[in-house]
């Protein structure tokens, strides 16, 4: 099931794979480096009751691991795996982003894009692999190694990997290393395989130093080669603020915008271009 995969076992020596709701309690109280005395008195819970929870003696109701998943700030797909395994329904949908039940989602993120034109703008998912796109988006991958194009389009692959956007443009590397290291601190926080492996693949193409020789601006930004002259762009990322849904959760809205007049007016001729 999409969602409720297990998480990495060599985060903690404990346990290798938690299975039971036990076992993941202990696994998450473990990760957060909480001993059961300060998980107990932050929740209001028994330290007894608690220890009989983690190793199986005591059946926890769905309100006690609810209570529990809060305060352990579980990610949403990980408080629905811990209420499959102490026997309960999940709390929340996980559903494909392409399926009818996020159509009320994906029809106001998809305007959202397309009222950016003609700035680049699109949306990944947790592991940065590309959902969707407005046509202007088009420019960021325009002229690169094919090979980086196979679904699924890994944005975060894209922008680092010596075929992909560093090869139309500069400062990619910089762009990206602050988004690097944030997605690092998530993988650790939420206990993300597969994020911590794409990273750790990633690895080798970051910059070995700090890049220097930056101008005195407040962000870092990359020069986009195009048929019409270089667009200098910055970007800016949101995500939902109140998502109720695992793949909702997990979405993210990167724009890229223009930093002066003749990037702006470059990103219009080239959108007017396609429309002709």
């Amino acid at each position: 099931m999409r969602g409720v995969r297990p998480p990495y076992a060599d985060v903690v020596t404990v346990l290798e794979e938690p299975q039971t709701a036990g076992e993941l309690l202990r696994f998450w109280r473990t990760h957060r480096r909480l001993s059961q005395l300060e998980l107990a008195l932050d929740s209001e819970v028994s330290t007894k009751h608690l220890s009989f929870v983690e190793t199986g003696r005591a059946q926890p109701s769905r309100q006690l691991l609810l209570h529990l998943a809060n305060h352990l700030d579980l990610p949403l797909a990980e408080q629905n795996r811990l209420l499959l395994a102490g026997g309960f329904a999940p709390r929340y949908l996980d559903e494909p982003y392409h399926s009818d039940a996020m159509l009320p989602l994906r029809e106001p993120l998809h305007q959202l894009l397309d009222a950016h034109l003609p700035n680049p703008a699109l949306i990944v998912d947790g592991l940065w692999n590309l959902i969707d796109a407005n046509d202007a988006a088009s420019l960021l991958w325009d002229g690169v190694d094919p090979e980086l194009l196979k679904p699924p389009m890994n944005m975060l692959r894209l922008a680092l990997h010596p075929g992909g956007l560093p090869s139309i443009s500069s400062m990619t590397a910089a762009c990206s290393v602050p988004l690097i290291h944030q997605l690092k601190r998530k993988s650790r926080d939420t206990a993300d395989k597969p994020l911590a492996d794409l990273l750790e693949e990633l690895e080798p193409y970051l910059p070995d130093k700090p890049i220097t020789g930056l101008s005195q601006q407040p962000m870092v930004t990359l020069d986009l080669q195009t048929r019409l002259g270089p667009v200098r762009l910055f970007t800016l990322i949101a995500t939902l603020g109140a998502p109720l849904e695992v793949t909702a959760a997990n979405l993210a809205i990167e724009t890229f915008l223009p930093t002066d007049a003749i990037s702006t007016e470059r990103l219009r001729a080239l959108a007017q271009s396609k429309t002709q």
